[in-house]
């Protein structure tokens, strides 16, 4: 099948405008040496505009002949695109929008390499340090406000969910932005794209013209979830560690929508920082939502929770079903409780330094065959722990299920096995068996052939 294409030249606006000979070099490396494919599958992604796709690796044969280069000129660079997707142009001429995370894409994959890769100012193999490096990515992308009071919402679910959920998440946004609350999302379309469209329509009614619609992505997930246009601030963190550690940093809330396996994920995350002992008194409001048609949804992710982790992890947040006020109005009392608690402790508005990440949710967790078996799925271990290894397993689904390396270790080595207590196992095997006759797994024209196989332990 033919897909239209274009070609094109076009010039930063913004962050890149201004370089040095020294930076122009960098970048012109960037598209002709080893960091190429990761630059060129990257920028595809960003062009690929409206054509979202559960297949990583199907966008790359999609355009097989794409092709991005960085064009030095007196005045700094250009990119210079052959055969890009054409959806990203109107009247050939690239939607601006796209235009900024083109470059986006450009600058932190050159950042992230340049300054953060084999620096010993950044160790990344502690916690502190990768903290550090997280830290300097985000500032390296200017999407931090240090003179703005806390009002950042992070926006958590599918990006393939049904209309009915996308509609809500949009009211939802909606009543947030009429409440002067800004929008952080995973950057794609679904319940990522929803609350920030509704939210543009509240900020516009309350004549709130400085809303920012953060996004933040990695190379591995960008693919599937390529970047929606209304975000103004776009980050490519290395990798899907860097990303959540990200969102929570520089959130002051998070709205869970409905999802598959990419929201177990994030909801074990953020559960595990939450069980901490450490975080114990660290306000970090979460709610669940979704509307009406959602609500068996939240009962089984209810109940994975319980079954697993235990009654304490059901009081770290909160389910309201069919009603995007009551969110809304929530939401903006956790923040001022976030606002108060930051006052009170001298921690920064724009960055949540005092929260503790376990090291276990920081470390890249490469989702091999024996890294997957060996995963350890029992409850022989604090539930924080629990939820982290958790947190890893869907994880690896997610990346058996679009990414494209996970794709191709499946094809050559047979599915994943995870193993562990037959009262995990259990309640993980009920609730992905719901996402996939729920469609939640892949896009419904898609058919969803699982990634993988639980084992219980013997006698468990």
């Amino acid at each position: 099948m033919q897909y239209d294409v274009i070609d094109g030249r076009i010039s930063p606006n913004g962050s890149l405008d201004v370089l040095s000979r020294l930076e122009v070099g960098k970048l012109l490396n960037a598209s002709q040496g080893e960091l190429y494919p990761l630059f060129r599958n990257s920028s595809l992604a960003v062009l690929n505009y409206g054509g979202y796709l559960d297949d990583g690796r199907e966008l790359l044969e999609r355009y097989k002949d794409f092709d991005i280069r960085v064009i030095q000129e007196e005045r700094g660079i250009k990119l210079d695109l052959r055969n890009a997707p054409a959806s990203a142009f109107v009247d050939g001429k690239m939607i601006r929008g796209i235009t900024e995370h083109l470059f986006a894409v450009l600058r932190d994959i050159v950042y992230v390499d340049d300054t953060i890769n084999n620096n010993p100012r950044f160790d990344l193999a502690t916690s502190d340090g990768i903290t550090n490096a997280v830290f300097h990515i985000l500032r390296n992308a200017r999407i931090m406000r240090p003179g703005t009071p806390p009002r950042l919402v992070v926006c958590w679910g599918g990006h393939s969910i049904s209309p009915a959920e996308y509609d809500y998440s949009k009211e939802v946004g909606y009543q947030l932005g009429l409440r002067g609350l800004d929008i952080c999302t995973g950057c794609g379309p679904g319940a990522m794209k929803g609350p920030m469209k509704g939210a543009t329509i509240g900020h516009a009614k309350q004549r709130i013209y400085t809303g920012q619609y953060l996004g933040i992505t990695e190379p591995g997930i960008i693919a599937s979830e390529s970047p929606n246009p209304i975000v103004n601030d776009l980050v490519i963190m290395p990798d899907i560690e860097k990303r959540l550690e990200a969102f929570v940093r520089v959130g002051h809330a998070v709205i869970v929508f409905p999802g598959g396996v990419g929201t177990a994920e994030e909801i074990l995350y953020i559960l595990s920082i939450l069980l901490d002992p450490e975080n114990s008194r660290i306000p970090l409001p979460l709610i669940f939502t979704g509307p009406a048609s959602a609500a068996g949804y939240f009962e089984q992710i209810d109940h994975f929770i319980t079954d697993t982790l235990g009654p304490a992890a059901r009081q770290m947040y909160r389910i309201i079903i069919d009603d995007p006020e009551t969110v809304a109005r929530k939401t903006l009392e956790g923040v001022e409780k976030v606002r108060q608690f930051r006052l009170k402790t001298d921690d920064a508005y724009y960055f949540n330094w005092m929260l503790n990440i376990d090291l276990s949710l920081q470390l890249p967790f490469v989702p091999s065959h024996d890294n997957m078996r060996s995963l350890n799925l029992h409850k022989n271990q604090p539930p924080h722990l629990l939820a982290s290894n958790l947190r890893r397993a869907f994880s690896g689904i997610v990346a058996g299920n679009v990414k494209d390396a996970g794709i191709r270790a499946i094809e050559e080595k047979g599915l994943f096995e995870l193993c562990g207590d037959a009262r995990i196992m259990q309640p993980l095997d009920t609730l992905l068996t719901a996402f996939v006759e729920q469609q939640r797994m892949r896009l419904p024209t898609s058919t969803y052939i699982p990634c993988y196989r639980l084992v219980a332990d013997a006698g468990a």
